[in-house]
């Protein structure tokens, strides 16, 4: 990671989804940044977003280190 890096949009869901994918991730040592556009319009006193369209980011050098994770995040999800 340098100053250059950018994130990149890796998952789109519910608050307790984006928590859950988030420890997976933590336990491989990849950050992860959350932008919930509905609790942030909720603090400013107005609408803003769904609750069910929160987004979680990645730095983009580690995406293909994070899609084995998503993807058995997704089946977990399915089953």
């Amino acid at each position: 990671m340098d100053d250059k890096s950018t994130h990149v949009k890796l998952f789109v869901g519910s608050l307790i989804e984006i928590q859950r994918l988030q420890l997976d991730l933590d336990d491989q040592q990849i950050p992860s940044l959350v932008r919930n556009n509905f609790q942030s319009g909720l603090r400013s006193g107005f609408y803003g977003g769904s609750p069910n369209q929160v987004e979680l980011f990645i730095f983009e050098e580690d995406l293909e280190k994070a899609k084995p994770i998503l993807a058995a995040f997704e089946k977990e999800m399915k089953d």
